[in-house]
């Protein structure tokens, strides 16, 4: 197998030599975690109070790890990207808006992504959350009564509210269903994912008996999610269903450390990064094994899982183009891994978000924390695009004419 991180030409070959040096400008930035912590705070301030630094954000973070504010500006990002075989998984990233009102109109939205999605020859995705369609106390009281969770009611009301937002993921998964897009569902936090679990089983019994539709993410993060995997495979080799699923490491690390330390209960957490790791290479080679009933969605920026994976591919004669079989890394993170990849023939997407700046702040705040506190990632991502700005200006120097 011939596959390698380390070529820094193919992985930045869609970039040009000043967005080489804006990526290595931004990264080396939130390399200080003082800097992000700062910005973190003052940005959606600042965005509220009306001063004029919506440009600046939108030359800078938000370019690096956004599509666009509207749905048509990603066709540009998702050209690019078509151009070195790279697929795109659309994701609508408004996030913080509760009510019915909203809700409804996030349904719209969605179903309006898929709409696009299909008339696109590389998106085969759409991502999206369930809090983006329910009130995320209405999620929190399913995941913490039991009666609620066997779907007896006391509250007329919430039951309601419940029937709705089964309505608003039916509806997209129907459309999505006619319109052959997939649909993945984010993971949340552990203290309203039970009910997220459900409605994903749920949805997979509606749409993924023939093919591939819906599907669940599970962050390895948490101990007892490869338990979870194995078990969602069960239910649903028992029901005739494909089991969709997006594999993960996770997102939620300090929040729910820190809630399991407040209330009192054992944290959901794994003990190390190497238990994380142990379970995520586990997972990826659980559904690598059973691919004739599990669809799977390796989304990882770890360049060992990453190899690991089409290590075990190319030893199990798995072809790279395996419809149950899809990488996936972050717009603006992970360069090498993506594009090395495409360029071997795997199957991989960037993630794309796009939405108004004022809304998907909280998406580029979350990218600009992650990268601080992942000091080897964002080490790595700087040496790089560093290594590949050397390169360029040495191919440079070496074409150009020598002085009279």
């Amino acid at each position: 197998m011939s596959l390698s991180f380390e070529n820094t030409e193919i992985a930045f070959a869609h970039l040009s030599d000043q967005d080489l040096k804006s990526a290595r400008f931004l990264f080396k930035s939130m390399s200080y975690p003082w800097l992000v912590q700062m910005g973190s705070r003052l940005t959606p301030f600042i965005m509220k109070t009306g001063l004029p630094v919506h440009g600046l954000i939108k030359k800078t973070i938000f370019k690096q790890f956004v599509g666009g504010e509207t749905l048509e500006e990603t066709a540009r990002v998702g050209k690019t990207l078509s151009q070195f075989g790279v697929k795109v998984i659309l994701d609508y990233g408004v996030e913080g808006k509760e009510g019915e009102a909203a809700f409804d109109i996030a349904t719209e939205e969605f179903m309006r992504v898929i709409e696009y999605a299909a008339t696109q020859e590389n998106i085969p995705f759409i991502s999206i959350k369930v809090t983006g369609l329910a009130r995320f106390g209405l999620l929190q009281t399913l995941n913490e009564a039991p009666r609620l969770r066997s779907g007896i009611h006391d509250n007329e009301v919430e039951k309601d509210e419940w029937e709705a937002v089964r309505a608003r993921m039916y509806s997209i998964c129907e459309v999505a269903a006619e319109k052959n897009i997939g649909v993945l569902i984010d993971a949340e936090e552990s203290w309203i994912q039970d009910p997220v679990d459900r409605l994903c089983i749920e949805m997979m019994q509606a749409f993924n008996k023939e093919k591939v539709v819906v599907y669940n993410t599970i962050q390895l993060y948490r101990h007892d999610r490869l338990s979870f995997l194995k078990m969602s495979h069960e239910i649903c080799k028992q029901q005739g269903i494909i089991l969709g699923i997006k594999l993960v490491r996770g997102a939620y690390m300090e929040k729910e450390r820190e809630r399991a330390a407040a209330y009192g209960y054992e944290s959901p957490i794994q003990p190390d990064k190497a238990a994380t790791d142990r379970d995520f290479d586990a997972a990826v080679d659980f559904c690598l094994a059973h691919l004739e009933n599990i669809s799977v969605v390796i989304a990882s920026h770890n360049e060992k899982s990453n190899m690991l994976a089409a290590a075990t591919m190319d030893a199990k004669g798995i072809s790279k183009q395996h419809p149950h079989v899809h990488f996936s890394q972050l717009y603006g993170m992970s360069d090498p891994i993506t594009f090395n990849m495409a360029k071997e023939g795997f199957q991989v997407s960037k993630y794309l978000p796009f939405g108004p700046i004022r809304d998907v702040i909280p998406y580029l705040m979350r990218r600009a924390q992650e990268n601080s506190s992942v000091s080897g990632q964002t080490g790595r991502e700087l040496s790089l695009l560093t290594r590949e700005i050397a390169r360029r200006k040495k191919s440079n120097a070496r074409v150009l004419p020598t002085p009279a």
